[in-house]
C-alpha cells in the first residue's frame, strides 16, 4: 500500500506543477476576453435557455437543458462542495478558497468553450443515443482537417478516453464511496464496507437504464439536494452572520498572505493556498476535464452554442455559490482551527529509527473532552521538525492511530495511540500537549453544522453526502461509459458497469485512511485529464469561438427563433 502512495504522491508533483495550474488558469483568462466576457451570456440568455424558451422535441438529442445540466451538475455538486472544500481548507487554509472563486469565474469560459466543441463535432447518427465529447473532438475533427490525419485523432481520442476511466475510478467513484462510508461509520457506527456495497446496489439500479435515466433521476435528484443543502447552510450562516465579514477578509487575505498556525490548523503558505484551492476546484466543477460536455452533448437542440451556454453555468453554481457556502460554513464555526479535544498527561519522546525517520513513543490514550475514543480513530498532533513548505514554518501534523492494546503494567486492556513515523533530520519536538481528532473531507463539514446544532451535522451531512455521492457516481458512471463506446463499442459497456459497481465497495474496504491519501487519489484523476483535454481545447478553439461570436451576432439580431411551446 505504502508503494501504491508512493507512486500517487510521485504522480501528483508531476500532473500538479505550478506551471500546469498557470497554464489553466490562463487558459480560462483568455477564453473569456476572446468570447467578450461569456460569462454575462451564460448568466443571462443560458438561463432562458434552460428554461425552455428555445426547446424543441424534435431536435436532435435524448434530454433536455434541464437534464442535461442536471446530469452534468450532479457529477460536479458533489462530495468536491462538502468534503472537497474541507480538504482545500485544511491543507491550503482559507486563501484556497479565493483561489476557487477565481477558477470559477474563468471556469465558466473554459465550460463553455469545452462544450461548444462537443456540440459541433457531436456524433448524432442515431439522433435518440448521440454520443459526444473531447475524445469525438479530436477524433472527427482531426480527420476533417486532413483524412490523413484520422489515426492520429483516434490515437488521442483513445488516450483521452484513457485519462477519463482513471478519472472515472478515481475522484468519480472511490472518493464518494469512501466519504459516505467514512461519515457514515463516524456517525452510526455501520462498517463502511456495508455502506459500500448498499451504494453499489442504488447505483447500479440507475446507471443500467442509461443516459435518459440517469437524466431523469438528476432532473429530481440535484434540485433537491441543492436546496436542501443551501438551507441548511444559511441556517448556520444566520447563526453566525457576525463572523462572515471577518471571514471574507480572511480567505481574500490568505490568498496572499501566508496564514500563521492557529488552532488546529498548522499554517499555510500562499502558494499552497493557490495549489489547493485551484485542485478543489477544479475537482469540484471539473472545466478543462471534458468531462461534462460528455454529458451536454445528449441534450435536444440544433444549435451546439445554444447548450454551451447552459454549461456556462455549472462552475457559478458549483463554486461560486454552492463550495462558498460550505467554505463561509467551515470558518465561521471554527472548526478548521478547532481546540485540542485532549491532552497528553506526559510527553512522549522521539526515537531515532533510522538516518532521517523518527517514531514517537506510544501513549496511553487521554480522556476525550465530551466524548469517548474508540478504537480505529485517527487522531494528530503538532510537532516542529524541518520546515514544511506547506505551512510555511516548522509545524508538522504528526498522526496517529487508536488501538486496544494490552497494558503490560496491570495487564488489562487499554486504548493507546500508536503513531506514524516522522521524517525528518533535526529531532522533532512535541509543539504543544493537545490532540487533535482528525475529520476527514466531509465529517469536519459535518462537525461545522454540528457545532451550532449538536445532531444537525449528523443527519444533514449524512443524507447530503448520500444523496451527493449517489448523483455524482451515476453521472460519471456515463462518462466512463462513453469512453469505453470510444474504446471498445457497446459490447463492454455492461462489463464496465459491473466493474465500475465493484469500486464502489473496494473504495470502502479500507483503502484510504487520511485526507492527504485522499488528495493524492483525487488529484491524480483530476491532474490526467486536464493533460489530455487542454491540449484538445486549444487546437479546435477558434472554430469554438467563431461559431459563439456567430450565434451571438443572430441572438442581438433576433434571428433565433423561441419555442412557440
Amino acid at each position: 500500500m505504502d508503494s501504491i502512495l508512493g507512486i500517487l504522491i510521485a504522480l501528483n508533483r508531476i500532473i500538479w506543477h505550478d506551471s500546469v495550474l498557470i497554464i489553466l488558469l490562463g487558459t480560462g483568462v483568455i477564453f473569456t476576453i476572446w468570447s467578450g466576457f461569456c460569462q454575462y451570456r451564460a448568466l443571462t440568455h443560458g438561463v432562458l435557455v434552460l428554461r425552455g424558451t428555445y426547446d424543441d422535441p424534435n431536435h436532435p438529442g435524448a434530454i433536455n437543458h434541464f437534464q442535461a445540466l442536471s446530469a452534468a451538475l450532479s457529477a460536479t455538486v458533489g462530495l468536491g462542495n462538502i468534503g472537497g472544500v474541507a480538504l482545500a481548507i485544511a491543507l491550503g487554509g482559507p486563501g484556497a478558497i479565493f483561489w476557487m472563486w477565481i477558477v470559477g469565474l474563468f471556469g465558466m469560459a473554459i465550460k463553455l468553450t469545452e462544450v461548444s466543441l462537443s456540440m459541433l463535432y457531436r456524433n448524432t447518427e442515431d439522433p435518440d443515443n448521440p454520443h459526444g465529447g473531447p475524445m469525438w473532438v479530436v477524433s472527427k475533427g482531426l480527420s476533417k482537417l486532413n483524412p490523413k490525419l484520422a489515426p492520429l485523432g483516434k490515437l488521442i481520442g483513445g488516450f483521452f478516453c484513457f485519462t477519463l476511466l482513471i478519472s472515472t475510478a478515481t475522484g468519480g467513484n472511490m472518493f464518494q464511496a469512501w466519504n459516505v462510508g467514512e461519515i457514515t461509520e463516524e456517525y452510526f457506527g455501520i462498517p463502511s464496507i456495508l455502506t459500500g456495497i448498499t451504494l453499489a446496489i442504488l447505483v447500479g439500479m440507475v446507471i443500467i437504464g442509461g443516459i435518459k435515466r440517469i437524466g431523469a433521476v438528476a432532473g429530481r435528484l440535484v434540485p433537491f439536494m441543492v436546496s436542501l443543502y443551501l438551507i441548511a447552510g444559511l441556517f448556520v450562516l444566520i447563526s453566525n452572520a457576525g463572523e462572515i465579514p471577518s471571514m471574507l477578509a480572511l480567505i481574500v487575505r490568505s490568498a496572499f498572505i501566508p496564514q500563521e498556525m492557529t488552532g488546529a490548523f498548522i499554517g499555510g503558505t500562499a502558494g499552497y493556498a493557490f495549489l489547493f484551492g485551484m485542485k478543489r476546484a477544479l475537482f469540484s466543477n471539473e472545466a478543462g476535464q471534458g468531462t461534462s460536455p460528455i454529458a451536454h452533448s445528449a441534450a435536444k437542440t440544433d444549435e451546439p452554442i445554444r447548450e454551451a451556454m447552459v454549461a456556462g453555468l455549472e462552475p457559478f453554481i458549483d463554486t461560486i455559490v454552492v463550495c462558498t457556502f460550505t467554505a463561509l460554513v467551515i470558518l465561521s464555526t471554527g472548526v478548521w482551527n478547532r481546540a485540542p479535544e485532549a491532552q497528553l498527561d506526559t510527553l512522549p519522546t522521539f526515537s531515532l529509527i533510522d538516518s532521517d525517520s523518527w517514531v514517537l513513543e506510544t501513549v496511553t490514550a487521554p480522556q476525550r473532552i465530551n466524548d469517548d475514543w474508540s478504537e480505529g480513530d485517527i487522531v494528530f498532533i503538532i510537532v516542529n521538525a524541518d520546515a514544511n513548505p506547506q505551512s510555511g514554518n516548522n509545524s508538522h501534523r504528526l498522526e496517529g492511530r487508536v488501538v486496544e492494546m494490552i497494558d503490560e503494567d496491570s495487564l488489562s486492556s487499554g486504548l493507546f495511540i500508536l503513531w506514524d513515523q516522522l521524517s525528518s533530520e533535526s529531532r522533532p519536538t512535541i509543539n504543544e500537549t493537545g490532540i487533535y481528532a482528525t475529520y476527514i473531507g466531509a465529517t469536519l463539514t459535518a462537525k461545522a453544522f454540528d457545532s451550532v446544532i449538536p445532531g444537525l451535522g449528523k443527519w444533514l451531512i449524512t443524507l447530503a453526502v448520500w444523496l451527493f455521492a449517489i448523483s455524482t457516481m451515476i453521472s460519471w458512471s456515463y462518462y466512463g461509459e462513453q469512453g469505453v463506446v470510444f474504446l471498445f463499442g457497446d459490447r463492454m459497456v455492461l462489463t464496465y458497469k459491473f466493474v465500475y459497481c465493484a469500486l464502489i465497495i473496494i473504495a470502502t474496504w479500507g483503502f484510504i485512511e487520511s485526507d492527504a491519501d485522499l488528495d493524492n487519489l483525487t488529484g491524480v484523476g483530476t491532474g490526467v485529464m486536464l493533460w489530455a483535454n487542454v491540449p484538445i481545447m486549444w487546437l479546435f478553439v477558434n472554430q469554438a469561438m467563431r461559431s459563439y461570436h456567430d450565434y451571438i451576432h443572430r441572438l442581438k439580431a433576433g434571428q433565433l427563433k423561441q419555442s412557440s411551446m
